[in-house]
């Protein structure tokens, strides 16, 4: 029999029988290990752990505590949901199943039937039944003939509709027990390592997302290895339904949605706005301090801009619907990117090499028609700001442009409190490169020039091939939050591809033309979605510089009103966003208001203020924190906003 190489993520490389399966070299390891094994990736590939290897390969064991892990964790727990539906709902018929963030979902449809929550316990209660089953994941190939034939017979139109795009030998069905269903795979060696079972959530999905379509029944659900670990998850829910920023924007007063406006067009209200100002207005200072120039660009531009740019052609069809004027055939859009505006910016005047790099930097405002089903208060919008940037500099410039622009997120991340993130490196796929445009030596060069800055810069760095972009090499920021959600925040991109479509130029030393790089940054993202990732990470408990209201002043009585105005003016007066709340209430009321408003110094007047010419200050969740005259409570303040 023949030897196989297999390389460890170590580096170490072990020799093993040809046609040996993941599952075995796991159990010749460590039986311990081998009972946590749930998937294996085999030359960058996730596979069933019972696949045969025939050829040397990198391998690399997967168990829960991998993200490819738990992937395939929940894709095999849809499965198990839909063999516990099909055995409770005659006749149900199913859409797609894929692993989510956080668990899995299905489509399905359920033949007129209707399904809500008070559904959930039974269908759990049989997938805890057929997970107890051990029932084993079975790979088969099958015949494009045959798959048609199984699925005709079952009748169900969606996974025909899905067999027309697959090519015949390409085609994979997975059974456990009594369930088969259409699927790439992989999937986990069998169902008993389903323990915990947790169904959270049913809504309406149309077919492939299409409105003119069936509309199918949507179920949600997160499963665990350890019933403890969904305990967890139920603490965790409650803790994030909590910090939701749609239910803090609307409590604190931040921003609202209204159906005359239009669904996904955010309304600032004052709170957010004055929120929304700081970081901008902090953003804007660093940047005009790194050497950015701020622009401003019209929120529409010609339907040729967009075709020059690319942009039509990848956001036409989630576009508003174009604007036409008076004149014959002439067409605008509402901007989907701001990039293409900067492009002809920098085109206005010729540049020579000594004007690069050439920094332009614009809060830009575009607008994208995105599905109604897929709106969600700020972190789904059709109309939002980016906090955009664009670089144009030299192959030379490169890499030490973008450690700048790694050293401005980091900035930005450390003063907002994001203190646990990394960054993700998307490179070409090696194996398919005629997706991507650009010269070999113009890919090279970006990528090590991404590689090297993120080493030099001391990031925490992950590697994914193939998710570059088309055009160019990128580095994502994956922030965890306060309770240990993870989010992408922050982008980094290198583009070819824009200046080539513009014909971007700028005179060399060699006193020839040269096509510049442009680099895309945008350490925010969009403003939105940003503001509600940071009202969720700090609970609505924003630090002292950007809330909205930051001093409540609180007399006891009508009587240390005057005293009280004159306090409130001082801090005016200092640029401190302070209000007087001189309702006839108690003072007990006034401060459970004002720790409901989450704002972050309270004053308390009253007899003993007013004769001492002092101020009692509380702090919001932390309570007194004693006497001190208004001149040392300006320090305290001053002191924390630039901590």
């Amino acid at each position: 029999m023949s030897q196989i190489n297999i390389t460890f993520p170590d580096g170490s490389v072990r020799e093993f029988a040809k046609g040996i399966n993941a599952m075995e070299i796991a159990k010749g390891l460590s039986n311990s290990l081998a009972k946590k094994v749930l998937a294996a990736k085999v030359n960058g590939e996730v596979w069933d752990c019972s696949r045969s290897i025939n050829e040397d390969s990198t391998l690399q064991l997967l168990t829960w505590d991998d993200t490819e892990g738990k992937s395939t964790f929940w894709h095999s727990s849809a499965h198990l949901m839909a063999e516990a539906l099909e055995s409770l709902y005659e006749g149900v018929k199913f859409g797609i199943g894929p692993p989510i963030e956080n668990g899995f979902y299905y489509d399905i449809d359920l033949g007129g039937r209707t399904l809500s929550t008070n559904d959930f316990e039974a269908i759990e209660k049989k997938m805890r039944q057929l997970a107890e089953a051990k029932s084993e994941y079975i790979r088969q190939d099958v015949s494009k003939d045959d798959a048609i034939k199984y699925f005709t017979e079952k009748g169900d139109q969606y996974k025909l509709e899905l067999l027309d795009g697959l090519e015949d030998g390409k085609i994979t069905f997975y059974t456990q027990g009594n369930f088969t269903d259409l699927c790439r795979g992989p999937h986990i060696p069998n169902t008993s390592h389903v323990k915990a079972i947790k169904l959270t959530k049913v809504a309406g999905a149309y077919w492939r997302g299409d409105e003119k379509r069936p509309q199918l029944t949507r179920i949600y659900g997160v499963t665990f290895p350890k019933q403890e670990q969904l305990d967890e998850y139920n603490k965790l829910v409650e803790e994030a339904l909590k910090r939701d920023h749609r239910k803090l924007g609307k409590e604190l007063e931040l921003f609202t949605f209204s159906d005359k406006v239009g669904m996904g067009l955010p309304l600032w209200l004052p709170n957010g706005t004055l929120v929304r100002d700081k970081l901008v207005d902090f953003l804007k200072s660093e940047q005009i301090k790194r050497g950015y120039k701020p622009v401003v660009t019209p929120h529409i531009g010609k339907k040729d801009l967009y075709v020059t740019s690319g942009h039509y052609e990848k956001y036409g069809k989630d576009s508003f619907q174009p604007i036409l004027t008076p004149e014959e055939n002439e067409e605008f859009f509402l901007k989907p990117m701001n990039c293409p505006h900067h492009c002809e910016i920098y085109k206005f005047v010729p540049k020579s090499y000594r004007e690069l790099p050439y920094r332009v930097a614009e809060f830009g405002t575009v607008y994208r028609y995105e599905q109604s089903g897929e709106l969600h208060g700020l972190t789904r919008v059709r109309g939002f700001t980016q906090d955009d940037a664009h670089i144009f500099c030299t192959a030379e410039q490169l890499k030490g442009e973008f450690k700048e622009v790694i050293s401005l997120i980091k900035y930005v991340f450390d003063r907002l409190g994001f203190e646990k993130f990394t960054a993700q490196i998307s490179l070409r796929d090696p194996e398919n490169k005629e997706k991507y445009i650009g010269t070999e030596d113009n890919w090279h060069k970006a990528e090590q020039a991404i590689i090297e800055a993120a080493d030099e810069m001391g990031l925490e760095t992950v590697t994914e091939l193939g998710e570059a972009a088309f055009y160019g090499p990128k580095l994502d920021f994956m922030v965890k939050d306060a309770i240990g959600r993870s989010w992408q925040l922050g982008t980094i991109q290198v583009d070819y591809n824009l200046p080539e479509r513009f014909d971007l130029e700028y005179i060399g030393a060699d006193n020839e033309k040269h096509r510049p790089i442009m680099i895309h940054r945008a350490p925010f993202g969009s403003l939105e979605r940003f503001m509600a990732i940071l009202i969720e990470h700090c609970a609505g408990n924003f630090p002292l510089w950007l809330a909205p209201r930051q001093v409540a002043i609180l007399p006891i009585s009508d009587k240390f009103t005057p005293y009280a105005e004159d306090i409130l003016n001082t801090l005016l007066y200092s640029d401190v966003r302070a209000h007087l709340d001189a309702r006839p209430e108690k003072i007990g009321r006034k401060i459970r208001d004002a720790e409901v408003s989450k704002v972050p110094y309270m004053i308390i007047i009253g007899e003993k203020e007013m004769d001492n010419n002092v101020v009692s200050i509380r702090r919001h969740g932390s309570g007194d924190i004693g006497h001190m005259s208004i001149d040392d409570f300006m320090k305290v303040l001053t002191e924390e906003n630039y901590h």
